[in-house]
């Protein structure tokens, strides 16, 4: 008998750009790549190796295709800590980027283990999304294990 299994791992995003008084600009949807660092990563956890979690998230104005070797985001503009839920096969990190911080024509978005620097799980570029300095920026950012 010949088993064949792959193990996949695929991310989404969803990104709100709310103003100064709370009303959406904008929203979007987008797929992410999983990279091999994030990968390597997820392996020496199951063993216990690898050491922080995932806890930040991280914004930027790079423009350049996520590439399986990316370790850093292009051009990083911001980054705050990040909330991380498990359930079934899917793991969930929420992040809210508040007013000043990480202003700009945001077009890339990151998931770290440090507040900076660290190991890249995933990476994702998108259209601009204007952020301005009384805008937040909401991330919900779910990577899946199929």
């Amino acid at each position: 008998m010949n088993l064949i299994e792959g193990l996949k791992m695929k991310g989404e995003l969803t990104i709100v750009v709310r103003d100064e008084s709370g009303l959406v600009k904008n929203s979007m949807h987008v797929p992410n790549l999983v990279v091999t660092a994030g990968k390597n990563f997820i392996a020496s956890r199951i063993v216990g190796t690898a050491s922080p979690i995932m806890s930040h998230m991280a914004i930027g104005t790079g423009t350049a295709t996520p590439a399986a070797g990316d370790t850093t985001l292009g051009t990083e503009a911001g980054r705050v800590a990040t909330t991380g839920t498990a359930s079934t096969n899917q793991v969930t990190f929420t992040s809210t980027f508040p007013a000043g911080t990480g202003t700009g024509a945001i077009t890339e978005a990151g998931v770290f283990n440090a507040a900076s620097l660290g190991t890249l799980l995933c990476r994702t570029t998108f259209p601009v999304v204007n952020k301005a300095a009384g805008d937040s920026i909401a991330i919900t950012w779910v990577v899946t294990v199929s």
